[in-house]
C-alpha cells in the first residue's frame, strides 16, 4: 500500500467519471494502454477488482463504488490545497474550471474566454457546459471552481454574484411581424415551443406565461434554442429566447423578433462558487470580466 500514489487516484477518478478508457485517457493526457496499466496496478495494490470491463463501457464494482466516494473527497482536498497555494500568490494561474448553462455558453463563451486569457495568460481554462442542477452538483463535489448560471440558486453553501439582467424576446414567423405582441394570457393560447425539462430557461418562460404545468400536447419541446427557432421558422409555433441569442439564432431563420410590453420577462445572470473556495478573490475578478464581456456583446447587438 506504500506504493499508492495520487496519480493512481486521479486516473481512477477519471475512469470513474467517464466510464470509458479512451475518454479517461484523453482527459489525463496519457495513452489508453498507460491508463489501463495504472488502473491494473491500483487493483493489484488494493487486492481487488475495481471495475467490470466490457467491450464498450466499464462499471464500478461494489468496492469500486465505495472507493470512488473516498477518492472524490481526497481529490477535492488536494485541489483545495492547490487553490490555497494559488490564492496565496494573489494572482490567477493554473487551471480554472468554469461551468456554463447551455442558454449562455454559445453566445458568451468566445468573448469570456478570450478576455480572460488576454488578461490572465497564465490561466488554463476548462469549460463544462451542462444544465444548472448538474453544475451545482459538480460545484459541491469540487469538479468545477465556478459556474455561470441564472440566479437565484439559493444554495447556502454557495456565493452568488449577480452580473447583469437580460430580457426575453418573442420569436415568431416572418408573416406575423405586424401582429399585436401577445401578452402572457394570449401566449397560453398559442402553440408555445420551449426547451425540454431540466432547463431553467423553460421554467422562466413558463413562469412568465403563468403556466406551472401543461397538459400533454399543449407545449412542444426542443433540445436547444437553435431547434426552437428553426421550428418557428417552419411555422410550427412561437418561442421565447434571451436577447443574447438573437444575433446567432435568427441569422439563418425566417422569423421576426418582438419585444414584450412591460413588465418584460427577464432573467438575472450571475456567477456562483463555493463559500469555502480559497480563490474567492480571484473568482470575483473573473466575475467582473464576465460582466464586462456581456456589456461588450450588448454594445455590438
Amino acid at each position: 500500500m506504500n506504493n499508492l500514489t495520487l496519480k493512481h487516484l486521479r486516473y481512477f477518478e477519471a475512469l470513474t467519471r467517464h466510464g470509458h478508457f479512451g475518454r479517461a485517457a484523453d482527459t489525463c493526457a496519457i495513452s489508453q494502454p498507460a491508463l489501463s496499466m495504472q488502473i491494473k496496478e491500483l487493483e493489484e495494490l488494493l487486492g481487488t477488482k475495481l471495475f467490470e470491463r466490457s467491450a464498450r463501457k466499464v462499471r464500478l464494482t461494489g468496492f469500486g463504488e465505495d472507493l470512488a466516494l473516498k477518492v472524490r473527497a481526497i481529490m477535492h482536498s488536494v485541489d483545495e490545497l492547490g487553490n490555497m497555494a494559488r490564492a496565496s500568490h494573489n494572482r490567477l494561474t493554473g487551471r480554472l474550471r468554469i461551468g456554463v448553462i447551455p442558454t449562455i455558453a454559445p453566445y458568451m463563451l468566445p468573448e469570456i474566454v478570450g478576455n480572460i486569457t488576454r488578461l490572465h495568460s497564465e490561466l488554463d481554462i476548462y469549460v463544462h457546459e451542462t444544465l444548472t442542477p448538474k453544475l451545482i452538483q459538480k460545484l459541491a463535489e469540487g469538479w468545477i471552481d465556478a459556474a455561470i448560471v441564472a440566479l437565484p440558486i439559493s444554495e447556502p453553501s454557495l456565493v452568488e454574484v449577480a452580473l447583469f439582467d437580460e430580457n426575453f424576446v418573442l420569436v415568431r414567423p416572418d408573416e406575423d411581424a405586424e401582429k399585436q405582441v401577445p401578452n402572457p394570457e394570449m401566449l397560453r393560447e398559442m402553440k408555445l415551443l420551449l426547451l425540454e425539462d431540466g432547463h431553467c430557461f423553460r421554467d422562466q418562460a413558463l413562469s412568465f406565461c403563468n403556466m406551472n404545468a401543461a397538459k400533454p400536447g399543449e407545449l412542444l419541446d426542443g433540445s436547444s434554442l437553435t431547434t426552437l427557432v428553426q421550428m418557428v421558422s417552419a411555422g410550427i409555433g412561437v418561442t421565447l429566447i434571451p436577447e443574447m441569442a438573437v444575433a446567432i439564432e435568427t441569422r439563418s431563420a425566417s422569423v421576426s423578433i418582438a419585444q414584450f410590453n412591460d413588465p418584460k420577462p427577464s432573467r438575472t445572470i450571475g456567477m456562483v462558487w463555493r463559500k469555502t473556495n480559497p480563490l474567492a478573490n480571484q473568482l470575483l475578478q473573473i466575475s467582473e470580466i464576465v460582466k464586462q464581456s456581456a456589456e461588450l456583446i450588448r454594445e455590438r447587438t
